[in-house]
């Protein structure tokens, strides 16, 4: 249920190291994530240019529960972000790993991709 190929935060993200963008990493919510929020009917992402910083809301989802926050794995510049889910966030739902991303950053320190969970570790926290 949890890619092995990527990293996982705390706070439900994922991490594809690397993204579509040269230097990037690609970020998105997890299964668990989308499906305790239930329907989304929006998302709201960063803009191209933007600087996120890690551990910050950079973004919301709503669904039609509650609003949740989209929160910056790492610190850098957005340099992509998932203009299909304007038109179609339930996308986050049906296919979180791929057609259900959010946005891509070229992280100012990558070193910092080594501090997050992987699958295993992020699969124990849920059962903790």
């Amino acid at each position: 249920m949890y890619p092995d190929d990527l990293k996982y935060t705390a706070e439900h993200e994922w991490v594809r190291s690397p993204g579509e963008q040269p230097g990037a990493v690609r970020v998105g919510i997890t299964h668990y994530a989308q499906d305790a929020l239930g329907d989304i009917v929006y998302a709201q992402l960063p803009e191209v240019g933007d600087q996120v910083v890690a551990g910050e809301a950079c973004g919301e989802l709503e669904s039609t529960k509650s609003v949740s926050d989209v929160y910056a794995p790492v610190t850098g510049e957005v340099v992509a972000r998932n203009e299909a889910l304007d038109a179609t966030p339930e996308l986050v739902n049906n296919d979180p790993y791929a057609g259900g991303w959010l946005f891509e950053v070229v992280p100012a320190d990558a070193s910092v991709l080594d501090g997050l969970m992987d699958a295993a570790a992020y699969q124990a926290q849920l059962e903790g």
